[in-house]
């Protein structure tokens, strides 16, 4: 069962947009509007600084680790319309600078391991850009789907590496893993993509929403039958988005929340669902033997001006003031 293990005070000094820890839940990241992004190890329910990451010159929306496979590595976007991937070599320091967006950059998400160190992002020039580092020539590789969501994206997430067809017909001889992504905008959609040959390529679109989607979020596939997404909403929805074959999607509303919806998060075992909303509470949410996704749990916050976002990583869960 998921937890309360802490709240945290970051010591930043102006709103924390996003909090996440890396793959085994040792190391802690943050980011906040005072252009910086830090650093805290994690041991039980003690946590320490480590480092100050500053380089961005706007606010710092989001934050994302890379598989340990890669060493520790983060990427940070910003409203200054940059990425900047950090590494950690004794020091942090910066790895790399993507400069290609014409907007902020609202969101970035490292892929799974076996796509290799590859991130995606989105910004509010409406444009996607999925960035590869291709270590036999040492150099960062771009793919960019432009006019990918009108008005803006505003989240994106990998789905794992694992073709359906690997899944559900497993004599298939001719199935292969698939790099796909899931992003979502200011257009009150949901678009899936795949890559096809170094070329992303549209292949569904998911409509029930009717305002901006806030935040969207893939499913690990380690326990379930199926592939899995969640959105939110500021229509104060959550869909959960399924399919067994990869062609239909089918939506199962939670019920109607009392405000926006910022944020949604899986567990690593991708069987729970951690919603946050306006009115500063993240509730838990569990699919029942009967299909029915309901709420197992709820934390409430201090400060109702600010929602949270629950922070997942190995057995771990901490509790930080978010905003967005």
């Amino acid at each position: 069962m998921v937890s309360l293990m802490n709240i945290i005070d970051t010591s930043h000094d102006d709103v924390i947009h996003d909090a996440t820890v890396d793959y085994y839940g040792h190391q802690l990241a943050t980011c906040s509007s005072d252009n910086v992004v830090k650093i805290f190890n994690v041991k039980g329910g003690t946590y320490s600084h480590v480092a100050d990451l500053k380089g961005h010159f706007g606010p710092v929306w989001e934050i994302s680790w890379a598989h340990p496979k890669f060493g520790n590595i983060i990427a940070s976007c910003s409203y200054d319309k940059r990425v900047i991937v950090w590494k950690e070599n004794r020091e942090w320091t910066k790895m790399y600078e993507y400069k290609n967006h014409e907007g902020s950059v609202n969101c970035v998400s490292f892929g799974p391991p076996e796509c290799g160190l590859a991130f995606a992002c989105g910004s509010a020039d409406g444009a996607l850009s999925i960035v590869t580092f291709r270590t036999e020539h040492n150099i960062w590789e771009t793919r960019k789907i432009i006019g990918a969501h009108k008005l803006g994206v505003n989240s994106v997430s990998w789905a794992p590496y694992v073709s359906m067809q690997t899944i559900f017909n497993k004599s298939s001889q001719t199935s292969k893993p698939l790099r796909r992504i899931v992003s979502a905008g200011c257009d009150c959609l949901i678009k899936i993509w795949v890559d096809v040959n170094g070329a992303w390529e549209e292949t569904a679109q998911l409509t029930n929403h009717s305002d901006w989607i806030r935040d969207v979020a893939w499913a690990p596939s380690t326990s379930i039958p199926c592939a899995r997404i969640a959105s939110a909403s500021q229509d104060r929805k959550v869909i959960i988005w399924s399919t067994v074959d990869d062609q239909q999607w089918v939506a199962s509303e939670l019920p109607p929340f009392e405000d926006v919806v910022w944020s949604v998060s899986w567990s690593p075992t991708g069987n729970i669902l951690a919603v946050s909303d306006g009115v500063n509470k993240v509730t838990l949410w569990k699919q029942s033997s009967k299909g029915e996704w309901i709420c197992v749990s709820e934390v409430e916050g201090n400060t109702p001006k600010r929602p949270l976002s629950l922070v997942c990583g190995g057995d771990d869960c901490f509790r930080t003031e978010d905003n967005h």
